[in-house]
């Protein structure tokens, strides 16, 4: 079995793709009309492009009560691995993302978790 796919519930597309390439710094890989919404995926500039990670829109009720319980809850949706935390955060914070928390000693790992703007936390990890 392997991932080859996972998905961040989004309310805007367009905005979604603008934070993930433009701040994130992931790289578009596919985006493919599908009536309203697209097929509108990203991945890693470091690969392998194989794993993708789907914008998909939150277009319908329980998806939309999904993200706002766990964005109300403060809990992220995904966790990206970087390999210097600390300058990852220093990069995204000069750019005005808005953290939760910064990074914090976690067991064998130190995390920050993130506002993507478009209704999620996201977790950075480093190892």
């Amino acid at each position: 079995m392997k991932i080859k796919l996972t998905s961040v519930l989004v309310a805007d597309q367009d905005k979604a793709l603008a934070f993930y390439t433009d701040v994130l710094g992931f790289v578009k890989k596919m985006d493919l009309p599908m009536g309203e919404f697209k097929w509108l995926t990203v991945v890693s500039p470091e690969g392998p492009d194989d794993i993708e990670l789907l914008l998909e829109p939150n277009a319908f009720l329980a998806a939309k009560d999904y993200q706002a319980a766990l964005y109300e809850a403060g809990l992220p949706v995904a966790t990206f691995f970087v390999d210097d935390i600390h300058a990852e955060h220093e990069r995204l914070v000069s750019l005005g993302v808005d953290f939760r928390s910064p990074p914090t000693q976690a067991g064998p790992v130190i995390v920050a978790t993130l506002d993507d703007t478009c209704g999620n936390f996201i977790q950075i990890c480093q190892t």
